[in-house]
């Protein structure tokens, strides 16, 4: 489709431009040494070469998110508003968000977007953020576990007949687990390459797509059990799965994990982009479905929160400031990894929303409440049909893409999640690492088990209840963030560019996020009352911390014996007197 193309060269244009201006300001010295030179244990710190760490984090942050959010948004309101956002939030909110936090990070010696608070505001702002932080990862974690999940068990009833089984996709998934252990193992015996290791593994990667649907592990054939505990069972297994994940080094899993992963996901958007290049598929969804969607929700501020990933995420500042920060190795790939990812992961959100624009409004898949992975899927066997690839082949890829992204970040905000734990408590060695995962892996657990209930009470995906409230905090994340680096800019710079540039993303965001989280209490509250569902009482902790942290900020800003921080020398840290 020429809109897919047309979306392709402004973000290009804008990266080439908009990131340069970014880089400018930010003053990003290649010859300053980073903190995965400094620091380097090769546990958390390791230096990557730019390309390398460009798959890794753009896998980490593209997960389920830029694929459901855009499904759903242009589900609701139609594409064009969704398209709208995607790009203009991209460029100029989400890319500026990425690029700051993580330039913040390494000035700051790799540490958290919370320590760089605590620096230049205060220890309760601090405080505040990581809590802040923390609920929002174990929400993230919610969502795409039991998503996920939900990809292992039924199957896909194809045009041709045939069917792409929930059990293959489990047996792909798994193998692919296996992969990056193996492939890390190698290389670190045989000090194989990164490009030689891929060339093996990248083919094994495809054969176990392939392989997956002629072994399928369906639990509930395998164990005799019925599809509700075999979803609850998955979840288990994949927070366990998180957990290990968490506590091993990254060179074991998170790498080459990161690396295998991010080669999918390029070759996935690659494959899309041209399949809609190629394949004269027809714009058959409305571009504009009225100012409320069926379901009476209102395009303002639904659609700021519904499309998080792919416009702005809070989420990627935790990657950036937790996992990409301690692997950088010079300043100036901050604009390739931080501005450039965000782009991409926006054209991820363009290509998810193609596989609305395709169907006709009448379609079954977006019938009622749809299946955004499946809907995914479909659209990228489509699109993959046109370059000669089977169907069935092509959707299990696009389910199998799917997974892994989720996977990338479930393991990374497990991992984050742990860091923060440690952060608060002061825990330190094997013990403290142990305590502070399993205390992350194991919050979900109860919201994974119970049924869950919509605001009328019919019984309804766990992911599907948290999306709204996953979308909110992570937009509200993005704004304190964007608060965080606002006034590190402004206290290091002192210039006005500083509230064009970081300010306004900040206001946009902050006041879109606290609008729908203040929603969500209210509907809850008004269709169940005062019960056991948490998602209101969710909802009121994270406004409040919210509320206190910007009350924070706006003290640090405007008061007058504020002592401003001295210029920023061209290395990003305070210029010598």
């Amino acid at each position: 489709m020429r809109r897919a193309i047309a979306a392709a060269v402004l973000l290009v244009v804008a990266y080439r431009f908009y990131g340069a201006f970014l880089a400018r300001r930010l003053k990003l010295d290649p010859a300053r040494s980073t903190p995965a030179f400094d620091l380097r244990d090769d546990v958390d710190y390791c230096p990557l070469n730019r390309s390398t760490l460009l798959s890794q984090h753009f896998s980490a942050i593209a997960a389920a998110g830029p694929i459901v959010g855009p499904i759903f948004a242009g589900v609701m309101f139609g594409w064009l508003p969704a398209l709208i956002w995607i790009l203009l939030g991209a460029i100029f909110v989400g890319g500026v968000h990425d690029i700051t936090a993580l330039t913040a990070s390494i000035r700051h010696k790799a540490r958290s977007i919370a320590e760089v608070v605590r620096e230049h505001m205060t220890r309760r702002s601090y405080v505040l953020f990581l809590l802040f932080v923390w609920f929002a990862l174990d929400y993230i974690i919610v969502a795409f576990t039991d998503i996920t999940a939900s990809s292992f068990l039924g199957a896909i009833e194809l045009e041709n007949g045939q069917q792409v089984s929930g059990g293959g996709i489990a047996t792909s998934s798994l193998l692919y687990l296996l992969l990056p252990v193996v492939m890390a193992l190698v290389m670190r015996r045989t000090k194989m390459g990164v490009a030689s290791a891929s060339v093996i593994f990248l083919p094994l990667v495809a054969f176990s797509i392939w392989i997956g649907q002629h072994i399928p592990f369906d639990l509930t054939a395998v164990v005799g059990i019925e599809k509700s505990i075999a979803q609850r069972v998955w979840c288990m297994a994949i927070l366990a799965y998180c957990l290990i994940a968490s506590l091993i080094p990254v060179w074991l899993l998170l790498q080459p994990r990161g690396h295998l992963g991010g080669c999918f996901l390029f070759f996935t958007l690659f494959a899309g982009t041209l399949g809609l290049l190629l394949g004269g598929e027809k714009v058959q969804y409305p571009a504009f479905r009225g100012w409320y969607s069926a379901g009476g929700e209102p395009l303002f501020p639904l659609l700021f929160i519904t499309i998080a990933c792919g416009a702005c995420s809070g989420f990627h500042a935790i990657i950036a400031s937790g996992t990409t920060s301690k692997q950088l190795r010079k300043e100036t790939d901050a604009k390739l990894v931080g501005y450039g990812a965000m782009l991409m992961e926006a054209m991820v959100a363009v290509v998810s929303l193609s596989c609305v624009i395709r169907l006709a409004p009448d379609s079954p898949l977006v019938a009622g409440a749809p299946r955004p992975n499946f809907l995914y899927a479909t659209g990228i066997g489509s699109f993959l049909a046109v370059l000669g690839i089977p169907a069935s082949f092509g959707v299990s890829f696009g389910l199998m893409a799917f997974t892994t992204f989720v996977y990338d970040t479930l393991d990374i905000c497990t991992r984050l999640g742990r860091y923060i734990l440690e952060e608060l408590t002061g825990w330190k060695g094997r013990a403290g690492r142990t305590l502070a995962a399993i205390l992350t892996a194991g919050l979900p657990i109860p919201f994974l088990l119970q049924q869950m209930t919509d605001s009328a009470g019919m019984s309804v995906p766990a992911w599907r209840v948290f999306w709204n409230l996953f979308g909110a905090s992570n937009q509200l994340l993005a704004a304190l963030t964007l608060i965080g680096i606002t006034v590190w800019l402004w206290r290091t710079t002192r210039a006005k560019w500083v509230f064009w540039v970081a300010g306004g993303p900040t206001i946009l965001m902050y006041v879109m996020s606290s609008w729908a989280l203040l929603r969500i209490i209210v509907r809850e509250l008004r269709a169940k009352g005062v019960s056991q569902n948490p998602v209101p009482w969710v909802a009121m902790l994270l406004i409040a911390l919210a509320l206190l942290l910007g009350w924070e900020a706006l003290r640090v800003l405007f008061r007058r014996d504020a002592h401003p921080g001295p210029p920023m020398s061209m290395g990003g840290l305070p210029a010598p007197a």
